[in-house]
């Protein structure tokens, strides 16, 4: 058995782009950052930020464009596939590994530009109608299995 899926979420880097081929059909390309800490050998937290292409196809694709902008927050299901094609001003063979995605489903909507995460209202004064939710912080020290009770 064999299988081929991606699960990807991310912000869009770029406004999608939306073009119909000759058939009619429509096709939407957009890249998304998908970001990660670690602990490094030293033991110093670091962070690190991935980048990936992403082809969507039919109504689906009509809908990012509509409604996704640089950004927005995105999950994306679908197949990684590798295309490639030669170069004829370099004369080499060149490769691109995309995500074509089966489903895609909108993350929370943000009003305050290209912040990442929730926004939510109160009902202080003006100035602070909106904040940010902070984000988890995970501990920093080692989690020894024997300390789970399960």
């Amino acid at each position: 058995m064999y299988l081929n899926k991606a699960i990807l979420i991310g912000n869009l880097t770029r406004d999608p782009e939306l073009k119909a081929i000759a058939s009619g059909n429509k096709v939407c390309t957009f890249s998304i950052a998908t970001n990660r800490t670690y602990k490094d050998s030293n033991g110093v937290r670091q962070e690190k930020t991935d980048y990936h292409n992403i082809v969507v196809w039919g109504k689906t694709a009509e809908n990012v464009a509509t409604y996704m902008k640089k950004g927005s927050q995105i999950l994306v299901e679908g197949r990684m596939e590798t295309r490639s094609w030669d170069d004829a001003a370099t004369n080499t063979k060149k490769y691109r590994t995309e995500i074509i995605a089966d489903t895609v489903q909108f993350g929370s909507k943000n009003t305050g530009g290209g912040t990442s995460g929730p926004v939510v209202s109160s009902s202080a004064p003006a100035s602070k109608k909106e904040e940010e939710i902070d984000t988890i912080e995970y501990p920093e020290e080692q989690i020894n299995a024997e300390d789970i009770p399960f």
